[in-house]
C-alpha cells in the first residue's frame, strides 16, 4: 500500500478471523472485532461463505429438523434425522439418499432430541428431551420411553430387548436316547432378529430317564421379532427346593426351534457334561431398557447413560450383545453431584464419562462393569450431549484425542484438558462465554479434517466455523460465525465432506 499524507501503509499479510477477547481495542490488525459469513481460502485469503441448497430431491422434503446423525449401514452411509411436526410429535426419518426417505420409523410425543449409536448395520435409538430443575435446563431420557432398535430397512423401529416367554412348557420322555437320570428344570429362551436372547421362560421341572430322550409340547411363541427359541436346562438337581428360576441354566446343544410358530420340540438327548454354555446371566437382564440421553460403544459394549429415573446412571451391555444389560452387574453409578451425565466416549481404551462440569473415567478390568475402577479426571470441566466432535461422515469421534465443547470453550482433550490459555476458542473467549448456558444442549460439534474445519451449532442457532488450515491450536485457528435465513439446529457431513444443515423450516 502506498503512503497517504505521509502515513506509511500497513501490510496485512492475511486475515485471521473473528477476535472477541477483551475489548475491541485489543483486536489485532489481522482480525475483525465483528464478522459473519466469511469462509477462509488457503492460508491467507477469504471469501463469502458458500451458498446452500436442498439436499432431498423429493416432492415433500422433511422439514423442521432438530437433529441429524450419520448412520452407516451395511451398504451405504445414510442419515437419521429428527423432525418435529405441528402436533409436537418427534418423528425420526431414515434418509437413504437424496431420493429415498423411510419413515417416520419412530414417533414419540414430546421427543425433542435423540441419542443414537450404530451397530452391525442396526440403529439403536434413545428418545430424550429437556427437563428443568429450578433455573437449570438439562437433558435426560424420556420418562416411560425405552431404547429402540431399527433394522435399517424402512420398517418401524422396535423396542430393544424383550420379555421372557410366557406360559408353561410340558416336558415328557421321548424316543430312545440318553440323559443323566434325575430332576432338571427346563425352559426356552427366545431370540429376536437382532440377536437378543430373552430371559428363560415357560419353566417346568421334569425327571428324565437314562435311556430316553426328552420332548416338549406347549412351547410358547414370542413377539413378532422373535425368530428362534432355544432350549435351556439345569444340570441334574439332587435336592430340588421347588424354585424354577433360582438354578443355573445352560443352553442345550442342538436344541433349537428355528421359527416362532412351532410349539413342539422332540427327542432331545444330552448329558450334563454337554451343558457348557451358561444362560443364567440372562435372568438379570433388562427386558425393557430405559431411554437415556447418551449412547455410545466401549469394548464392543453398548453404553447408555442418564435415564429419567437416574441421571447419574450408566448402563453397560455384555460384549457383542448391545441389548443384554444386567440390572445388577451392568450398572455404573457416576459420583453424585446433582448434575446429569451428558456424554460418554471411548478413547485410548478408556471409557470417559462427562457431566456438565465434571469428567471421570473407567477402564475395563475384565470383570463386570459394576467393578470397573473409577478415576477422576477433572472436577470442573465437562461437556453437553452432542459436544464431542464426530469426524467426517463416520459419526464417530477421533481415537487419539477429542474435540470437546465445554463451558470454557472448544478444547482438545487427550486424557487431560489444556490450560485456559490454550483453549481453541481463546481468540473468541468473550463470544463463547456469552452463549446461553441453558442452551448448551443445542450445541453439536463436527470435525472435517479434509477441509480442516470445525462446525459447531450454537444456542443462538448460528453455525460457528473454525478453520484450522494454518494449525489446530489457539493461535492459528480462524473463527467466524455463519448465519442463514433459517436458524441452524443440527449439522452433519455426508459423502466425505458435504455439509448437511438441519433447520426449523424447509430451505
Amino acid at each position: 500500500m502506498s503512503p497517504v499524507r505521509d502515513h506509511q501503509g500497513v501490510v496485512i499479510p492475511g486475515f485471521n478471523g473473528l477476535w472477541k477477547r477483551g475489548n475491541d481495542d485489543t483486536c489485532p490488525i489481522d482480525h475483525f472485532s465483528n464478522c459473519v459469513n466469511i469462509d477462509f481460502v488457503g492460508e491467507a485469503s477469504f471469501r463469502t461463505r458458500p451458498g446452500i441448497g436442498i439436499s432431498q430431491s423429493v416432492s415433500g422434503p422433511v422439514s423442521n429438523i432438530r437433529r441429524i446423525y450419520n448412520y452407516p449401514t451395511q451398504t451405504a452411509n445414510t442419515i437419521l434425522l429428527l423432525a418435529i411436526d405441528s402436533s409436537g410429535n418427534g418423528n425420526i426419518y431414515h434418509i437413504v439418499n437424496s431420493t429415498t426417505v423411510y419413515g417416520p420409523i419412530l414417533t414419540v410425543a414430546g421427543m425433542t432430541d435423540f441419542a443414537f449409536v450404530p451397530y452391525a448395520g442396526r440403529a439403536y435409538i434413545s428418545p430424550f428431551t429437556d427437563y428443568t430443575n429450578g433455573a437449570l435446563t438439562f437433558q435426560s431420557g424420556m420418562s416411560g420411553q425405552n431404547l429402540q432398535v431399527y433394522a435399517g430397512d424402512g420398517t418401524a423401529a422396535q423396542q430393544a430387548a424383550g420379555s421372557a416367554l410366557s406360559g408353561t412348557i410340558t416336558p415328557a420322555n421321548g424316543a430312545a436316547g440318553h440323559t443323566d437320570a434325575g430332576l432338571k428344570v427346563f425352559a426356552f429362551v427366545s431370540q429376536t432378529k437382532f440377536g437378543y436372547n430373552a430371559p428363560p421362560g415357560g419353566n417346568a421341572s421334569f425327571t428324565t430317564s437314562a435311556g430316553s430322550s426328552v420332548s416338549f409340547t406347549g412351547v410358547p411363541t414370542g413377539a413378532s421379532n422373535v425368530v428362534k427359541r432355544l432350549l435351556v436346562a439345569t444340570k441334574t438337581i439332587q435336592n430340588f427346593n421347588g424354585d424354577l428360576n433360582g438354578y443355573q441354566f445352560f443352553f442345550v446343544p442342538n436344541a433349537v426351534i428355528n421359527d416362532n410358530t412351532t410349539t413342539t420340540l422332540s427327542n432331545i438327548s444330552f448329558y450334563d457334561a454337554d451343558l457348557l454354555s451358561d444362560a443364567s446371566h440372562l435372568i438379570n437382564n433388562y427386558t425393557a431398557i430405559p431411554a437415556g440421553s447418551t449412547l455410545g460403544m466401549y469394548h464392543n459394549r453398548l453404553v447408555l447413560a442418564c435415564t429419567n429415573a437416574n441421571i447419574s446412571l450408566i448402563l453397560v451391555s455384555a460384549p457383542g450383545e448391545p441389548e443384554a444389560i444386567d440390572q445388577i452387574a451392568g450398572i455404573i453409578v457416576v459420583p453424585l453431584d446433582g448434575n446429569p451425565i451428558t456424554n460418554a466416549q471411548e478413547m485410548r481404551d478408556i471409557l470417559y464419562a462427562f457431566k456438565r462440569s465434571q469428567t471421570v473415567s473407567y477402564s475395563d478390568n475384565d470383570g463386570y462393569p459394576s467393578s470397573w475402577p473409577l478415576v477422576p479426571v477433572d472436577p470442573s470441566v465437562g461437556t453437553c450431549p452432542h459436544g464431542i466432535a464426530t469426524v467426517l461422515d463416520s459419526g464417530k469421534a477421533s481415537v487419539d484425542s477429542l474435540l470437546i465443547a465445554t463451558y470454557r470453550g472448544i478444547e482438545q482433550f487427550n486424557g487431560k484438558y489444556p490450560i485456559p490459555q490454550q483453549i481453541l476458542t481463546w481468540k473468541i473467549d468473550n463470544y463463547w462465554k456469552n452463549l446461553d448456558r441453558n442452551g448448551y444442549g443445542k450445541i453439536q460439534l463436527i470435525n472435517n479434517p479434509i477441509e480442516r474445519k470445525l462446525y459447531c451449532t450454537l444456542p443462538s442457532r448460528l453455525l460457528l466455523v473454525g478453520d484450522y488450515q494454518n494449525g489446530l491450536d489457539y493461535k492459528n485457528i480462524r473463527w467466524c460465525p455463519w448465519n442463514f435465513s433459517q436458524g441452524v439446529n443440527a449439522v452433519a457431513i455426508q459423502n466425505t465432506d458435504d455439509v448437511i444443515i438441519g433447520s426449523d423450516i424447509g430451505f
